[in-house]
């Protein structure tokens, strides 16, 4: 099928999976940027059952594979008496992992901040939330801007997750199967996807290389 006649045919669908992509991404991210911190936290809290807590959390999401991760989460969870809908299903599938590798990035992060500058905040008396909330976590996202960028395309292209499921309506590789189970689409609806992907992932390293430059420490 000609990329015209694609467009023609389903251009209106394709603006609408684009956006929910990006919809997806926008939710997925912002609970990965809250379960990391909390994940993190955890690991560099003084309390040691804590620490163990989230160490294992970050080695367990961090190595499954998404789409198993997704089978347990639509499939296993009901007989919990754990029924959401699709589309909250496919998020928290890329919360879970995505908050892994968004603690590893804050982790990074935290391993550039001077030993001296916990030592002199214990020395005047701050205490460990203080530290964290005035003096590790800034520095920590900031040197972590980069690293946090390519996580947000790495969720953006995990979302396609929700194309193994009956979620409506479809995202973009999720149109990509409802097209070609209804036309002989070949190649040209997996170009369109692919380039809808890939443009958005240009913006977001653009404008992520552009925040880097504003906030990075320069040390």
């Amino acid at each position: 099928m000609p990329l015209s006649e694609l467009l023609a045919t389903y251009g209106g669908m394709y603006v609408t999976a684009l956006l929910t992509t990006w919809s997806l991404t926008a939710v997925s991210f912002l609970g990965v940027m809250v379960l990391g911190l909390l994940v993190t936290v955890l690991r560099v809290c003084p309390v040691k059952p804590l620490r163990v807590v989230g160490d294992l959390y970050v080695q367990i999401f961090r190595n499954i594979p998404g789409i198993s991760l997704l089978v347990f989460v639509v499939y296993a969870l009901p007989n919990l008496n754990v029924v959401w809908d699709y589309r909250t299903c496919v998020i928290v599938t890329v919360v879970l992992v995505g908050s892994a590798f968004g603690s590893e990035n804050l982790m990074s992060g935290i391993n550039t901040i001077g030993v001296g500058q916990i030592e002199a905040a214990r020395s005047l008396g701050l205490t460990f939330t203080q530290i964290l909330r005035q003096i590790v976590v800034p520095q920590a996202v900031r040197s972590a801007i980069l690293p946090m960028t390519n996580l947000l395309i790495a969720v953006m292209l995990t979302t396609a997750l929700a194309s193994q499921t009956p979620m409506k309506p479809p995202e973009l590789t999720g149109l990509v199967s409802y097209i070609n189970t209804r036309t002989v689409g070949g190649i040209t609806p997996f170009v369109a996807s692919a380039l809808a992907y890939a443009g958005t992932a240009f913006v977001i390293g653009f404008v992520g290389n552009r925040i880097d430059k504003k906030v990075r420490i320069i040390r």
